[in-house]
């Protein structure tokens, strides 16, 4: 038996709802591009039971992946908990055993040693398979028809880390995954191991460093054709912190914020640490190295960005330092200079979401896509409810060549998710293709999956879920034979 979720009456659109489904024949309206033969793969969280601590963590829920099928102008949509060792350990006992974020010392102890993970961080998808990742432990594998849950995948044992980043890296010409774990060799470890996969699926290169001079938070990071970057900031842990029961994570402004650059190729020794402001360093767009000079293309917000990642100061959480912008960071390798040089390119705040024509990871771009709250567009309170700030509502197209934003409206009842670039199939061109993402109607209580052409910011399509899907971190696009799924599905 399961007692009633706190808010499960109250909480509107983001009540928990516990359940899995799929939809064989979605609704829509407009037109799905016929070029469209793929999947967009989304992973979030959604508690199955409540979680032990009032002040958990949002980002400790139970992993769930949902995927919508294009194929022949129709769309298909499958929803399912990812099942993790906590997942089915929890469901077994029927309850939550796992206390605090990351933190086993609030965990009950019948889990203790279990891998606590929930997987609930992103897709990511390498040579033909499909796996869930978050950057406590090891990717997940999913298969990608049914979405049941495989089990772990250490790369035939190539990765020795213990933990995978969220946001691996594909380089376009070559194929090869870019891939690092911190605190690789367990609990507020120092240790950063770094890899490069083959297009096959095996470990080719491994460097081995330190994360100095603390250990933080290294949610994403970039690379370029020569160069790999690591940027972190002010989110600190240690021992002391979590045997004192404490949340993984707390925000100390006094601390520098940091970004490491090393050769994508080489052994670690070269490894720089660069210092600068407070900054809350959780995404990034792009990055290039030209010479002995390295840009970074990421919207950084100003400040702590998560109110349940408490200020070590004690002071509380101040929303107007969550603002992201649209930012380039400059790094002269050639000086003995520790610092860099940032421009914001953009007066607009935005949500840190943000993707580039992925083609064009590592190489020159013009184009970087996120989402933002415009708060010139209209919002019908009467139809979607009191929700506090105006939602994040439009998409944005930054064009850094000329310096122009364009923006797309997703409705006066709607809030979106993280958007994604779908490139048009057989063209070459950068930004020529799709943009899609979910949209929550507050007011229909609903998901739609909304489908806009990229060069026109104009809607093309819109699907329809009869229901609330899952709430999503984060959502790609894979085309069918990345992941075989024609001849898969012909076997299923």
């Amino acid at each position: 038996m399961v007692e009633i979720f706190p808010g499960t009456l109250t909480d509107g659109f983001f009540a928990p709802q516990r359940f899995e489904g799929e939809v064989a024949d979605c609704e829509i309206t407009g037109t799905i591009p016929s070029d469209m033969d793929g999947m967009f793969v989304r992973v979030g969280g959604e508690f199955f039971y409540p979680p032990k601590f009032p002040n958990d963590a949002p980002l400790h829920s139970d992993g769930y992946i949902s995927a919508f099928r294009f194929r022949n102008g129709r769309v298909s949509y499958k929803g399912r908990f990812i099942h993790t060792p906590r997942f089915d350990s929890n469901l077994e006992a029927g309850r939550n055993q796992f206390g605090l974020y990351r933190n086993p010392f609030t965990h009950d102890e019948s889990v203790q040693g279990m891998n606590a993970t929930v997987s609930n961080t992103a897709p990511t998808v390498h040579a033909g398979k499909l796996f869930s990742v978050k950057e406590d432990a090891l990717p997940l594998e999913i298969d990608p028809v049914t979405l049941e849950t495989i089990g772990f995948h250490d790369f035939n044992g190539g990765w020795k880390g213990q933990t995978f980043t969220a946001h691996p890296k594909f380089d376009p010409l070559t194929g090869d995954m870019y891939a690092f774990g911190y605190e690789a060799t367990g609990l507020a470890s120092d240790d950063i191991y770094f890899y490069r996969v083959d297009k096959h699926g095996t470990v080719a290169h491994e460097i081995r460093i330190k994360q100095q001079p603390y250990i933080s938070l290294i949610h994403d990071f970039a690379v370029t054709q020569e160069h790999v970057i690591f940027p972190f900031a002010c989110y600190y842990t240690d021992m002391e912190q979590l045997r004192a029961g404490k949340i993984h994570w707390m925000w100390d402004k006094t601390l520098p914020s940091m970004i490491g650059i090393m050769r994508r190729d080489g052994d670690g020794s070269d490894l720089r640490w660069f210092r600068g402001p407070e900054r809350c360093m959780m995404h990034v767009f792009n990055a290039q190295t030209d010479g002995n000079t390295v840009t970074l293309l990421a919207p950084f917000y100003n400040g702590n960005f998560f109110p349940f990642f408490p200020n070590v100061d004690g002071s509380p959480w101040d929303p107007s330092k969550a603002q992201g912008f649209v930012r380039k960071y400059t790094f002269d390798l050639s000086s003995s200079h520790d610092g860099w040089t940032e421009e914001t390119l953009f007066p607009a705040p935005i949500v840190d979401l943000g993707k580039v024509d992925h083609r064009f990871t590592t190489l020159p771009h013009r184009y970087a896509y996120s989402t933002m709250a415009d708060q010139s567009r209209p919002f019908d309170t009467a139809r979607a409810g009191e929700v506090g700030r105006k939602p994040v509502n439009t998409y944005a197209r930054f064009d850094l060549a000329e310096g122009r934003m364009d923006t797309f409206f997703a409705g006066d009842v709607h809030s979106l998710q993280e958007v994604s670039f779908v490139p048009r199939r057989g063209s070459t061109e950068e930004g020529d293709g799709y943009l899609i993402g979910t949209a929550s109607n507050l007011a229909d209580l609903r998901t739609e999956l909304v489908i806009v052409d990229a060069q026109r910011l104009e809607e093309m399509g819109r699907v329809y879920l009869p229901f609330r899907a899952a709430t999503q971190v984060h959502g790609y696009w894979w085309d069918a034979e990345q992941l075989n799924l024609n001849e898969r599905e012909g076997n299923a």
